[in-house]
């Protein structure tokens, strides 16, 4: 399996292809992962260096690959935080180009607007680019509940709430959708749930809440559910694999007490999960 993935990138820790390539690399797949910035470490941490790239320099990458005569072989385009409309319509030109050599191909989009508590924290327009043109593109999508709310229009206090946002979304575009961080009125407050859903059928996994606070869980996951659902075929399967790999991973993270996602310590994990959780159809 090759998968391009076109998201940002940081030298020191794991948030973007930093913390989306070496799990797919661990599965098994062959990374061609491309950056739309390179950072010297996550803006969490309030200070940085580093560059953003624009369009024109992903699409020079794209075209490269391209000469090299791979991009038939391409089975998969992962995208997350976009720093600009100019970039997201660079990502949109890949998977064009992806899918009009390979029709198989698949597009998953983590569609990075915002969050529970921050609110909205990336660029003007880039909320909007994500529901008007990047989801309706994509296959796969896997938003948080914050950012399930403002693709659908809709406020998800209960379960029932998320399938008809999740059926909202579906509409849009995508087939598979996974909602990460959800919390509703049905969940324990000692729990948090993940729900995903495609052809009108959902599955929730329910893990232990952790006390802690890291960057780039988000990333992980998305690439991880991406390759087992494209390797499965499965929602279900593709829901219990990812969300063990992610738990096992921050629960070590959170033992450890490192600011970090333990990426590398971990990466068992991703192969061989401590944790199992059953998808259970709601």
């Amino acid at each position: 399996m090759n998968v391009l993935s076109i998201q940002s990138h940081v030298a020191y820790g794991h948030v973007g292809n930093a913390s989306a390539v070496f799990p797919m690399q661990r599965l098994g797949v062959e990374v061609w992962p491309i950056h739309t910035v390179q950072f010297s470490n996550h803006t969490g941490y309030g200070s940085w260096k580093g560059r953003v790239f624009d369009g024109p320099a992903i699409e020079e990458l794209v075209d490269g690959i391209a000469e090299r005569g791979v991009l038939e072989r391409c089975n998969g385009v992962l995208s997350g935080y976009m720093g600009s409309a100019d970039i997201g319509n660079a990502i949109l030109s890949a998977v064009a180009r992806v899918r009009a050599l390979n029709p198989q191909a698949l597009y998953c989009c983590d569609p990075v607007i915002g969050d529970v508590g921050r609110g909205i924290f990336v660029r003007p327009g880039i909320p909007e680019f994500m529901r008007d043109q990047a989801v309706p593109a994509a296959d796969i999508i896997t938003p948080n509940q914050f950012e399930l709310n403002y693709l659908a229009g809709l406020t998800t206090e209960t379960l029932g709430d998320v399938k008809k946002a999740v059926l909202g979304v579906q509409r849009l575009g995508p087939r598979a959708v996974l909602v990460t961080s959800v919390e509703t009125r049905e969940t324990p407050t000692d729990s948090i749930d993940l729900i995903a859903g495609e052809g009108g059928r959902f599955w929730r996994v329910r893990t232990p809440k952790l006390s802690l606070s890291v960057n780039g869980a988000g990333d992980a996951i998305a690439a991880l559910f991406f390759v087992h659902y494209a390797r499965s075929g499965s929602v279900a399967t593709a829901l219990a694999e990812a969300s063990a790999s992610v738990y096992g991973l921050l629960k070590r993270t959170e033992e450890a007490g490192s600011r970090e996602i333990l990426t590398i310590a971990a990466q068992d994990e991703f192969v061989s999960p401590t944790n199992r959780f059953v998808a259970e159809e709601v």
